[in-house]
């Protein structure tokens, strides 16, 4: 079975070797039709702590590597501000 890959935002890159980064997901409602935008965060190891604020990157699942962090930097497609 694939692992999921998601592109979201780095939200906080405070802590050691991990980022927060938010995916935002869009989906219609299935009675009233209307785009609904839904924003989940995920903690991701960042090996080498080449993420900062702001960056848009590709994330991957991974097995628990902390209580939080099951995701993985695969790489950083934009650089933020």
């Amino acid at each position: 079975m694939p692992r999921k890959v998601f592109v979201g935002k780095v939200i906080s890159d405070r802590m050691d070797k991990t980022v927060t980064v938010a995916v935002m997901r869009q989906y219609k409602h299935p009675l009233y039709k209307k785009i609904i935008k839904r924003v989940t965060k995920f903690k991701a190891h960042d090996e080498g702590n080449r993420c900062e604020l702001g960056d848009r990157v590709r994330i991957i699942e991974s097995r628990p590597i902390s209580k939080t962090k099951r995701w993985v930097v695969l790489d950083v497609l934009n650089k933020g501000t």
